[in-house]
């Protein structure tokens, strides 16, 4: 039975962000998952080390969101939301409304962050010419930004390697500098912050008229490497949007719901986006459902008399899925009664100070933290901080290691992302360490 679905996998499957010939080489298949561990057809278990790609709350199996999934199974699985709604996706609606930042009033529902980023885009476009603005048609992009893989969020997207086939196909976007303090010049979080912030402002005084948004991550470029950004910036960023009549919209899809310690990353510095998009946590990990939060004044733009034509032509087929709202209002009960934000506030010092310990490592160039979403960048050189070269894959064969070691995460290049499930206890996320300590200390060792 394990090596015929091995041999289906192989023969059948095409996998995301995945090339075939490594998993063809080094196959996996998990059958079943409890707490933050899942456990393999073969009957290995493994520490979830990336909450199964940046998501997972309470652990797999968490008894309340089975049985919420259950309760609304008993009443319907789905009805559409194309000019009606659900009871659950209503109830979530004010849920979500009532833990996120006070200028956000309304949620449009969708299935993945990609697709919440896309609406946000396309919300964004449509605003200026509903308001009578039609020439702010342009966006700004974060260098080494990542929204998702869909056009519209691969355009506003500037990683190299996932988004340069592409090119033909996306729009155009200006691109602005984020701060990666541990390679800039001076190496100094406020200096690398205002140096950043005069690049956007003169960008955006030469070109404002025609920008309609920038799209930021929120404290955290996760996909490049989880470089966090230094105090400030998020709010200098804001303020130049404000500044100059453009809109701010702000990825949350890894950062909200606890994973920084805050509900939502933009609160560290009390930033008030325009438009939001949020997902994976939302439902703790169980079900496809992602939301883009609006403005009033933004929803307002698009309210009138249908043959104004300003209303927004956009949905997917199981957009509020009565399911995923069930589970992600249970999720969101679970936050308040288990304080999940603060636990994790709390448990991230403890993790702070575990990680500290890898820094003794000759070959671990920076540790990049905020909360639970961590990096350790892999370098051939402490000294210089000369990277490893690409076609040698280290930060691929520390994975595997952990793997061997029981534990699984996703490298990002030669960074070691790790983010743990919300729910993980002080001494799982010393094991956890540990694992990654041991992987690293043994393949960079062969490394020379």
């Amino acid at each position: 039975m394990t090596h015929d679905l091995i041999e289906k996998s192989k023969k059948h499957l095409w996998l995301p962000f995945t090339q075939m010939k490594d998993y063809d080489e080094n196959p996996l298949i998990v059958e079943s998952g409890t707490g933050i561990k899942v456990k393999d057809i073969n009957g290995k278990e493994y520490y979830d080390g990336f909450s199964s790609v940046w998501l997972n709350v309470h652990g797999h199996r968490k008894k309340e969101l089975d049985d919420a999934i259950k309760k609304q199974l008993g009443k319907i699985a789905h009805s559409t939301l194309l000019g009606m709604t659900n009871v659950p996706a209503t109830q979530l609606a004010e849920a979500l409304i009532d833990i996120s930042p006070k200028k956000l009033t309304r949620v449009f529902y969708s299935d993945s962050g990609a697709e919440a980023m896309e609406i946000a885009l396309k919300m964004s476009f449509q605003y200026w010419k509903n308001i009578g603005k039609p020439e702010k048609q342009k966006f700004i992009a974060m260098k080494n930004g990542y929204h998702g893989d869909t056009i519209g969020a691969v355009s506003v997207g500037s990683i190299e390697l996932f988004h340069h086939v592409y090119g033909p196909l996306m729009f155009e976007s200006y691109k602005a500098p984020i701060p990666y303090v541990y390679r800039s010049e001076s190496g100094d979080p406020d200096e690398c912050r205002d140096e950043c912030l005069r690049e956007l402002e003169q960008l955006l005084e030469e070109h404002h008229e025609e920008i309609a948004a920038l799209s930021i991550e929120s404290m955290v470029q996760g996909a490049s490497g989880m470089i966090v950004m230094p105090e400030g910036y998020l709010a200098g960023v804001r303020e130049l949007c404000t500044q100059y009549d453009v809109l701010m919209i702000v990825d949350e899809v890894a950062t909200g719901f606890g994973r920084t310690g805050k509900m939502f990353a933009c609160e560290h510095e009390n930033v008030q986006p325009d438009l939001m998009a949020a997902g994976k946590g939302i439902t703790g990990g169980y079900l496809p459902i992602a939301v883009t939060f609006a403005t009033e004044d933004i929803y307002t733009a698009f309210y009138d008399d249908y043959e104004n034509q300003k209303t927004f032509f956009h949905g997917h087929s199981y957009t509020g899925n009565q399911l995923g709202c069930a589970v992600a209002l249970e999720n969101l009960r679970l936050f308040e009664s288990e304080n999940i934000v603060e636990q994790v506030a709390q448990k991230s010092e403890k993790l702070h100070f575990l990680l500290q310990d890898l820094y003794a490592l000759p070959h671990v160039g920076d540790i990049r933290q905020l909360g639970f979403m961590c990096g350790a960048e892999l370098v051939q050189s402490k000294e210089t901080k000369k990277p490893y070269p690409a076609d040698r894959r280290v930060g691929y064969k520390v994975s595997l290691k952990m793997r061997e070691l029981g534990m699984l995460t996703r490298p990002l290049g030669d960074v070691i992302a790790f983010l743990p499930p919300l729910a993980s206890t002080a001494e799982e996320l010393a094991e956890m360490v540990a694992i990654m300590k041991q992987a690293i200390q043994e393949v960079t060792s062969l490394e020379v």
